[in-house]
């Protein structure tokens, strides 16, 4: 039997420095010392007989060598710790981890109704909840690193094949107006009574930004044609403008429904058209499936569709 080269400890250091970029912030993030961290290193070195970093800059720099047995260690590290949580699932949901992974709308104004309800039926269970880009989520569950994901952007072409993606349910944009706008209590608002609007959007290299763009044209309305009063940086920014009356938003339903049950914002209907993206819940079918995913599944999202 070949004997391994390196210990799972120094696979953790390595991707420590790698993700710090430094000797020093990778110790602290590990909480050990310094010394320790570069012995480590140089052991690790010694058995492989290949330097993993180049000394010659300010970051710590990883050579060809080191890239390499990161990608392996992580790997490495994440059947280590899918084999921990399949040996905890023994003991029938009385503890264990499920690591839920969404985009940002979701995973701000859903997911955490969604954990609630979850955390009541299985207290013992360790929820963490990963909200990134679609993009970033996906490549999460692809890797292994999250069970299990509620999104609302596109998914990359290149992951298809590596994850099961499952139409969850049609979350509604909303036209959202200040409670005082002249057109804030009209039954129903022509298309072309849009472009005379004075719009508050996301930045426009967001990706939450660029997904309702995608949707609005795919319903008949054409976002280049909107006025852009303001670009801002997040939903609630957006939310507080609106508030204000400073222009109108295209919102998903479930980022505004406490705003509009207080009547702090106002819903208004555009003639003939609603306008609807199907979140997609996606997992990757060759990692292990755990108790606490499966009874997520099977107990939670129902119950959140059906309300969709």
């Amino acid at each position: 039997m070949i004997d391994i080269p390196f210990t799972l400890d120094q696979l953790r250091i390595l991707k420590a420095i790698a993700a710090e970029g430094s000797f020093k912030r990778a110790a602290d993030s590990l909480y050990v010392s310094q010394p320790a961290v570069s012995l480590q290193v140089q052991h690790l070195e010694r058995q492989l007989d290949v330097p993993l970093f180049d000394r010659g800059g300010r970051r710590a720099q990883l050579t060809e060598a080191g890239q390499l047995l990161l990608s392996y260690g992580d790997r490495i590290l994440s059947l280590c710790q899918e084999t921990c949580r399949a040996i905890e699932d023994l003991q029938n949901l009385n503890g264990g981890t499920l690591i839920i992974g969404a985009s940002q709308t979701t995973g701000t104004y859903l997911m955490p109704q969604m954990i609630g309800l979850f955390r009541k039926k299985y207290p013992e269970v360790s929820v963490q909840l990963h909200v990134h880009s679609t993009r970033r989520t996906a490549w999460s569950v692809a890797n292994g690193q999250v069970d299990l994901a509620i999104i609302g952007g596109e998914i990359p072409a290149d992951l298809h094949d590596s994850l099961e993606i499952t139409p969850y349910a049609e979350d509604e944009l909303a036209l959202i107006l200040p409670i005082s706008h002249q057109l804030a209590q009209v039954g129903a608002l022509p298309i072309d009574e849009l472009y005379k609007l004075q719009f508050i959007t996301l930045d426009s290299q967001s990706t939450i930004r660029k997904a309702i763009d995608r949707v609005l044209l795919d319903s008949g309305v054409d976002p280049r044609q909107l006025a852009i009063a303001m670009e801002l940086n997040s939903i609630e920014a957006i939310k507080n403008a609106v508030q204000a009356g400073l222009g109108a938003a295209f919102l998903s339903v479930t980022a505004i429904e406490k705003e509009l049950q207080m009547g702090a914002l106002q819903q208004v209907r555009i003639d003939g058209v609603v306008i609807k993206r199907m979140l997609l819940q996606i997992r990757n079918p060759n990692r292990y499936r755990s108790k606490a995913t499966e009874a997520f599944c099977n107990e939670v999202l129902p119950v959140f569709r059906d309300k969709a």
